[in-house]
């Protein structure tokens, strides 16, 4: 099942993280707990789950930018697109994508956009197939 995330979701996606880029999960702080609620409280944050028997197996966020080009429509931003390694291939990442989708088509957006640090030809070829290409823009990142 596909849905957005509730404030009890907290220590199931951090635990899911661990199979995105993370390698520990983080102590449960008040950094933590104001950094989950401003998230949480955020109508323009999305923070989407697909759950399976109850346990979060896939996620992603969905995050809708304001602006004032396009005729003033925003555009949404995805990140943090994740799937359990016993849980990959089945479709719960394509699910949360269009999920994600469903949300900007809503809230009238001209544009999805999303990046990826993998290099593994599969991964680009699940994110062609969900719709995304990436031929239209060039990404630069500039990390602090």
């Amino acid at each position: 099942m596909v849905r957005e995330a509730t404030r009890d979701d907290l220590d199931a996606l951090l635990e899911l993280y661990l199979f995105l880029h993370e390698d520990s999960i983080p102590e449960h702080s008040d950094h933590l707990r104001e950094t989950w609620d401003k998230i949480i409280d955020d109508k323009d944050h999305h923070l989407i789950v697909n759950e399976v028997d109850g346990r979060i197996v896939s996620s992603c966020v969905c995050v809708i930018i304001p602006n004032l080009t396009r005729n003033v429509r925003p555009y949404a931003f995805v990140e943090n697109v994740v799937t359990h390694g016993e849980f990959r291939k089945r479709g719960y990442a394509g699910e949360c994508l269009d999920f994600a989708r469903e949300i900007a088509l809503q809230e009238n957006c001209y544009k999805m956009m999303l990046l990826t640090g993998s290099k593994d030809p599969a991964t680009h070829r699940f994110y062609q197939s969900a719709g995304y290409n990436s031929s239209d823009k060039t990404a630069y990142i500039q990390w602090l």
